[in-house]
């Protein structure tokens, strides 16, 4: 290979589609990029502790692997390309935790269906990232491997639970990662660290081979896994080979087809801005963000909207989310956690309405109770969905503030989160995930600007119930029109 031919291309902060380019082309072989990757994140991942599962011996044999078949003609999405995945997706070979420190040496049998995929569309699995204690919460620590830190500030967050995927996508670890969400663990993460990821409709993505050790991921009508990465055409290239009905199960006999993009061009599109939530007050810095965002598309010739009869009460879908998210997280508990928990949701009072009076009732609800509450999800769908006839995406915050501080303080329940210098009870943050959550609804989180200090924001761009290809088609001409990804300072 020409020495000039190597540094027409910087592979850092290339995207999947231009390395499976060069790779194709000869401009680097996959063996020497999976070195490179390698080498960046042994130099520079001491300050992050994101990649705490390394597998660097099997990813160079992969890598050789790879560069035999691209000699030979072979051409698949992903071939060469090395990548990294949350800790909690199961990886034959290498251990899932979910940062318990009781499942450090499990080992699960085979590849999650998500991560057979990617594999079998030529990605090569570098290791795998850090998370937080069973996923819980938007920090990224646990007792096994201890604190991610944000590679914009290392005294600050890098999200949760896919917090370990965010950091390492913003450093350059790889162009892909893959990872999970039902309170927002894909799209907070992106928010914080100025990346790009995508929820996909609830069920698009298969979830076996993504739970708690020793147990069955199910669909529980909330969580879904998806990928990151650091430009909307990655997100949209990893969601094509991963999409599709479980094989084992109803894909033996359905497909998925997902419709095209709404529109092509940005003029086109009509999107529904919203910057305020009846629960919880938005950080003057996210609002002023999406309200630039929203000018330079009116502007552009996009028609934007400020309010709309037809959504949902926000308020109301927060507080049913909380009762459908504590309920399923309460399958996994033991008997004698999930007794409290119903004595404590026996002691609520009737006229509570915060969310942490919803978080225990929640907790201990009947089955009675949550058929209740999953009619009421199916109508809020149907809300969403007669909004979406006059409307093609809401664009709204993925989280209420930019990245904050670590916070390791227990119990969690008794944490606060600042908003413009007033306390607000931690949990209180899913109301901006939540949108797009609990009607199971695509959502594509892509960098906006940046804070006065710094720090990263983005937008959450909400579409229509198996919609997923207009999001990320309306992310990608933002990202032509205004920019997008920028590395952190020290990583460029």
């Amino acid at each position: 290979m020409a020495a000039e031919s190597r540094r027409d291309l910087t592979p850092s902060y290339a995207t999947a589609g231009e390395l499976v380019d060069a790779l194709h082309c000869k401009k680097i072989s996959a063996i020497e990029l999976t070195d490179h990757v390698i080498a960046r994140i042994a130099a520079l991942d001491g300050r992050l502790n994101a990649v705490v599962v390394r597998d660097f011996d099997r990813a160079r044999d992969a890598a050789r692997r790879a560069d035999t078949a691209i000699a030979r003609g072979e051409r698949k999405p992903l071939l060469g390309i090395p990548i990294v995945v949350k800790e909690s997706f199961d990886v034959a070979g290498l251990p899932t935790t979910w940062g318990v420190p009781a499942f450090k040496n499990w080992m699960p049998p085979e590849d999650a269906v998500a991560i057979a995929r990617l594999k079998a569309a030529g990605a090569i699995v570098l290791g795998k990232t850090n998370v937080p204690l069973l996923l819980g919460e938007w920090q990224s620590y646990n007792e096994v491997y201890g604190t991610t830190n944000n590679p914009w500030d290392l005294s600050r967050s890098p999200g949760g639970s896919s917090g370990g995927s965010s950091a390492a996508m913003a450093a350059g670890f790889g162009p892909l990662s893959f990872g999970s969400d039902i309170g927002g663990s894909l799209r907070v993460p992106a928010h914080y660290c100025g990346i790009y990821a995508h929820k996909p409709t609830l069920g698009v993505v298969p979830l076996r081979g993504h739970g708690v050790p020793g147990t069955f991921a199910r669909e529980n009508g909330l969580s879904v896994v998806g990928p990151m990465a650091r430009t909307a055409a990655d997100l949209a290239l990893a969601l094509d080979v991963t999409a599709g009905p479980d094989g084992m199960q109803v894909g033996i006999a359905y497909r998925l087809d997902l419709p095209p993009p709404r529109h092509n061009d940005l003029r086109s599109f009509r999107v529904l801005v919203v910057d305020h939530h009846p629960l919880l007050p938005t950080a003057a810095s996210v609002r002023t963000a999406l309200d630039a965002l929203a000018q330079r598309l009116a502007k552009a010739g996009v028609k934007v909207g400020r309010e709309s009869a037809l959504l949902p009460d926000h308020a109301q879908a927060a507080r049913l989310f909380m009762r459908l998210l504590m309920a399923g997280l309460s399958e996994r508990w033991p008997p004698a956690q999930y007794e409290q928990a119903r004595a404590a949701a026996a002691a609520v009072k009737a006229d509570d309405n915060s969310l942490a009076a919803e978080r225990a009732r929640g907790a201990g609800l009947s089955h009675r109770d949550w058929a209740l509450a999953d009619v009421a999800r199916i109508k809020l769908r149907q809300q969403w969905h007669e909004l979406f006839r006059e409307w093609d995406l809401v664009l709204c915050p993925p989280m209420a503030t930019p990245a904050f501080p670590h916070d390791h303080s227990t119990p969690l329940s008794a944490r606060r989160i600042d908003i413009d210098g007033k306390d607000y009870p931690y949990f209180d943050q899913m109301v901006w995930p939540e949108i797009a959550t609990t009607p199971g609804l695509p959502a594509t989180a892509a960098p906006i600007g940046f804070s006065e200090s710094g720090l990263p924001i983005g937008v959450q761009i909400v579409g229509p119930y198996l919609e997923d290809r207009t999001p990320l088609a309306f992310a990608a001409l933002l990202e032509r029109e205004f920019g997008g990804f920028k590395p952190p300072p020290g990583y460029s």
